[in-house]
């Protein structure tokens, strides 16, 4: 019998071994939607959405397919208007730009976008797509949820559409729909292979040539069911083109397929995962009979005989210091502001060591505050932590730690007179509450924002803190929210805003981040 139970033993730590030797899904526990990628070589490129976040069109590098770093963007500035650059009282959250489509053709990488904001498409183009620069072009209309397709004969087109999937046409150089090249429909409804009763017809097309033929794919959601993949298939990329739903288990849907140096096939998609945003999944891919078949029975598996997963940090999320030295760039990737930023309004030299934000205007509402600088929160828990100098703050002035929705919350300093306050501030209800103030007698606070994603549980804590050791929850827990009118997981972010008069400053000395939060520790 103890021979028995030390072979049990035995034979469950090696399986516990080989599962660690694995990847899990998600393969990537935080919000990077509307994936496209392509292998060059070795090495996998991926692009995602970032949609109003500046710089922005990400592109992320990787030797495995599970573990990735932000290398680059394609640009910094999408486009230099008012809902870009929070001017005016207008925004363009959950617009900007939307899902990307990433290429390599005869030695040059090609990204390409759209963007309801300025109703354009967008395409950039560079020989190194990790260090740049990039080429950008541009031309309307806005070719809705497009895969940009080099053929092999040449010509260069574009599908995209809602439902309807249409076909147009590119000049060789890309700078616009050929003249007399009207975008035809190559399928009358893309839905049709899940049924008549469709909420979202089938859209996030990207297109693939293999063996010969031509595989479109697609995501619908059909009422009452969850987001499905719809695959196309054809001899001639004009059609006629036969459909099969791929896939319908868990939400797991948009995107496309990858193959590996060794042979073997995956489709890279992404689920939509509560407040922490839409988290990509990777299912393995059979072929048959000339179709990719995709998951083990039909089903999204929990792990995979790829690499194990190591942390997202410093690839993808990363503490900062905000110490630069001679050469180094500004920012790490890692950061995106909310919007275009005024560049004259930030430094990281006026106090070395520190991140300087300085008010240039009066704003109502933190939402149309310019320079919030951000990055992604993390599942299944993620923590952020910063120290603020708050002795330049003016009256009126707001500044502090943000995690950043519609329904957002954050923990600061208010200025009031010269006296400080720590407050936090829950927009829950879809308006901002303090909920709780407290008297500040000293001129540097820290701040903490704990975000437990387990489960889709979705509560965020507040808390600040003195010495930067003993802690204090201020505030009430945030139920945080995902919102289509921002369409983008919660982010961390840092801020400062004046409300009365411009011209006040507070330093950061640091943003530090944790997979484990206070009920962890």
């Amino acid at each position: 019998m103890k021979k028995i139970a030390t072979l049990f033993v035995l034979t469950f730590s090696i399986c516990r071994c080989l599962q660690a030797q694995q990847a899990h899904n998600p393969i990537i526990y935080t919000d990077v939607p509307d994936l496209s990628m392509i292998r060059v070589g070795d090495t996998y490129y991926m692009s995602s959405t970032t949609m109003h976040m500046s710089p922005g069109l990400p592109i992320m590098k990787s030797k495995d397919l599970v573990n990735w770093q932000i290398v680059s963007y394609a640009y910094d500035v999408l486009d230099d208007v008012d809902a870009l650059n929070l001017a005016n009282g207008q925004s363009t959250y959950g617009r900007g730009s939307w899902a990307s489509s990433l290429r390599y053709h005869n030695g040059v990488y090609y990204v390409s976008t759209f963007a309801g904001t300025t109703n354009k498409t967008y395409i950039y183009s560079t020989r190194d797509i990790e260090k740049g620069p990039w080429k950008a072009v541009s031309f309307k209309p806005s070719l809705h949820d497009h895969s940009l397709f080099f053929d092999d004969d040449g010509r260069v087109y574009m599908l995209y559409g809602g439902g309807k999937i249409m076909l147009a046409e590119l000049n060789a150089d890309l700078s616009g729909l050929k003249p007399g090249a009207a975008g035809q429909v190559i399928i009358e409804n893309a839905s049709a292979p899940a049924g008549t009763d469709i909420g979202l017809p089938s859209e996030g097309s990207q297109l693939f040539k293999i063996n010969g033929k031509y595989y479109l794919f697609n995501i619908c959601w059909p009422r009452g069911g969850m987001r499905t993949v719809i695959i196309h298939r054809a001899d001639k990329i004009t059609g006629p083109y036969e459909g099969r739903v791929a896939l319908q288990d868990k939400g797991v849907a948009q995107g496309g397929l990858i193959n590996t140096p060794a042979g073997d096939w995956y489709a890279y998609l992404f689920r939509d995962f509560g407040a922490v945003g839409r988290i990509p999944y990777w299912v393995p891919v059979k072929w048959q009979d000339g179709w990719p078949v995709l998951g083990n029975n039909g089903k999204v598996p929990d792990s995979l005989d790829l690499p194990a997963n190591k942390s997202l940090d410093p690839g993808i999320v990363a503490s900062d210091e905000f110490s630069r030295k001679p050469g180094e760039a500004p920012l790490p990737l890692v950061w995106q502001w909310n919007h275009n930023p005024d560049n004259s309004r930030w430094s990281l030299s006026r106090r070395p060591g520190y991140l300087r934000l300085t008010t240039g205007r009066v704003d109502t509402t933190l939402l149309l505050a310019r320079n919030t600088l951000t990055q992604r929160t993390f599942g299944p828990f993620s923590s952020g932590v910063t120290a603020i100098d708050v002795v330049n703050m003016k009256d009126g002035d707001c500044a502090g730690l943000i995690l950043l929705q519609q329904k957002y919350g954050w923990v600061g300093v208010k200025a009031a007179g010269s006296a400080r306050s720590v407050v936090m501030v829950s927009a829950e209800s879809g308006s901002p509450v303090e909920l709780q103030s407290i008297p500040l007698t000293q001129h540097t606070v820290y701040l903490k924002a704990d975000c437990d994603f387990k489960d889709k549980a979705d509560k965020a804590y507040f808390y600040f803190s003195l010495d930067g050791t003993s802690w204090t929850k201020i505030g009430a827990a945030l139920q945080m929210s995902y919102t289509i009118p921002h369409f983008m997981g919660y982010r961390f972010g840092l801020f400062n805003y004046a409300t009365k008069s411009p011209g006040g400053f507070v330093d950061f000395d640091f943003f530090r981040i944790s997979d484990k939060v206070a009920s962890e520790q």
